[in-house]
């Protein structure tokens, strides 16, 4: 089984993403939000979160009961520049605080993608750890971005050739590799551009979507709302204190993208996120020589760079090099992962059975909402000459990922005319927001907080912890860490300056 569909980008913690019971009303002004139960989609264990969302978990973690939420829809314009045109619905859950007395406000949650869904996430959260404090303090808030699951969900009709192809293309070796890969390319953008969805996919965008925010806060009669989001989450955080920067209360950024969220730069730099976080893996493997991988880092970095051109020549059991490259990267999001991951690259190294991997579900929706959201945030180089002088760079420079990272996309081939201007982030605004990284993340590398913070300016400040992994709160061991957010968002108050957390150990 090919294993692209697996290397995901943001498989965040969403599994549970739960679905507004039949005859539920919709809202239809921001005044009449009617709370229903919700019904629960129940998830097998192998489904659970593992986008660094659950540093605890992995294969065979339990699955947390997850407490009952409410939902309620949301009739938001389609288009914003046409605010009596179309309207599609947001979906909405809310896990209201059970001690009014010590409510502050609302606390509006994101657990990353593009294209995955934030329903359940509130009670993933409240299951995960969450501070008791946090949830007397806020009622927690989730939705389902426009384009995705309940809300308004998009669909460019994927082939399954073309959801296997995944998020990562191909390794390009020559400047005909890059050639080849565009192909398939641009024959996604045409699969979109003829799609029914095709009407919609100009309007999903991270500035949409925060807009949308600030409908949900005025829905909910409050004039300011909190924020915790992670991965992408950091960037539709990112996009709503700067269009909306009066109406942020206490802004939590984990995991973060640079200021121009998910573009061509942050692209490549999953290539750099692999690379900061290799040697965790590495050290993990010449600790363990059963695995037969290697006895020193180095040799296990020669190991994973034999691997990858051995299958690259002849795929093992459906597997070849993109696949090994993906799930490596994938798995290093948490570090209970890295048995898991250890023996997949034993079994490929020595003919073994390859351990099955579970499906990812919804693969089409979630591929086509992320093209959309991606594309459509920012312009992407258009000229194979281009990508192709990214491959030459980053090949060398990041030798583990960077001549598939710096290949070229769908996004080479968007249409123009969906192509929306960045949300512009600068130091204007209130002095609110709190970024918190692991300084050894593969999905997000310290390399973008660092720049996120730089254009904040004095709005921010920046706590890293040494770790590894992507998502630091609530779901990670570092205290110091942790401790910084549970203060800020009970307190109000962040560290004075920028904080940098010594590693804990894990418990």
């Amino acid at each position: 089984m090919p294993l692209r569909r697996i290397t995901t980008l943001a498989l965040s913690a969403t599994a549970a993403t739960l679905t507004a019971l039949p005859g539920a009303a919709a809202a239809r002004t921001p005044e009449s939000l009617r709370w229903k139960p919700c019904a629960e989609e129940q998830r097998q264990p192998a489904e659970t979160p593992k986008d660094g969302q659950d540093a605890k978990g992995g294969e065979g973690a339990e699955v947390p009961e997850l407490p009952p939420l409410e939902c309620a829809t949301l009739d938001v314009p389609l288009d914003y520049a046409d605010p009596g045109g179309r309207q599609i619905e947001i979906a909405v859950s809310r896990l209201a605080s059970e001690k009014p007395e010590r409510r502050r406000g609302v606390l509006l949650t994101n657990p990353g993608g593009p294209g995955i869904g934030g329903l359940g996430y509130p009670a993933i959260l409240a299951a995960s750890g969450l501070p008791q404090k946090v949830r007397d303090a806020y009622d927690l808030i989730g939705f389902d971005p426009r384009g995705v699951g309940r809300s308004t969900p998009v669909s460019c009709g994927l082939t399954q050739e073309q959801q296997d192809r995944g998020n990562f293309p191909t390794w390009a070796h020559t400047p005909g590799d890059v050639v080849r890969e565009a192909e398939g390319a641009r024959e996604i953008v045409e699969r979109c551009a003829a799609s029914p969805s095709a009407p919609l996919l100009p309007h999903i965008g991270t500035a949409d979507v925060a807009r949308d925010m600030d409908r949900i806060r005025a829905a909910l009669g409050e004039e300011r709302v909190s924020y915790l989001g992670a991965s992408y989450g950091t960037q539709l955080g990112t996009a709503y204190a700067s269009l909306f920067p009066g109406r942020g209360d206490r802004i939590v950024l984990d995991s973060n993208l640079g200021p121009g969220g998910y573009d061509h730069r942050a692209m490549r730099l999953f290539a750099r996120g692999l690379e900061d976080r290799f040697p965790d893996f590495a050290a993990y493997v010449a600790a363990h020589p059963e695995y037969g991988l290697g006895t020193t880092p180095r040799q296990v970095r020669a190991t994973y760079q034999e691997l990858a051109r051995r299958l690259e020549r002849e795929p093992v059991q459906g597997w070849d090099g993109t696949a090994f490259r993906g799930v490596t990267f994938d798995r290093l999001y948490v570090d209970a992962n890295m048995p898991e991951l250890a023996k997949i690259w034993q079994t490929l190294d020595t003919g073994g059975p390859v351990p099955e991997q579970p499906p990812f579900p919804g693969v089409e929706p979630f591929m086509s909402a992320r093209f959309a959201v991606i594309c459509g945030d920012s312009p992407w180089p258009r000229t194979i000459r281009e990508y192709q002088r990214d491959v030459r760079a980053d090949s060398r420079r990041y030798p583990l990922l960077g001549g598939s990272t710096a290949n070229i996309g769908p996004c080479a081939y968007w249409p123009r005319s969906w192509v929306k201007e960045p949300v512009r982030v600068d130091d204007q605004g209130p002095s609110n927001v709190l970024l918190v990284q692991n300084e050894r993340d593969p999905g997000t590398p310290l390399a973008g907080a660092k720049a996120l913070r730089r254009a904040f300016g004095d709005r921010a400040v920046l706590v890293t912890a040494d770790q590894g992994g992507h998502g630091v709160y609530p779901f990670g061991v570092n205290g110091c860490a942790n401790d910084a957010v549970t203060t800020y968002l009970t307190t109000g108050q962040r560290p004075a300056r920028d904080l940098a957390c010594a590693a804990e150990p894990a418990e």
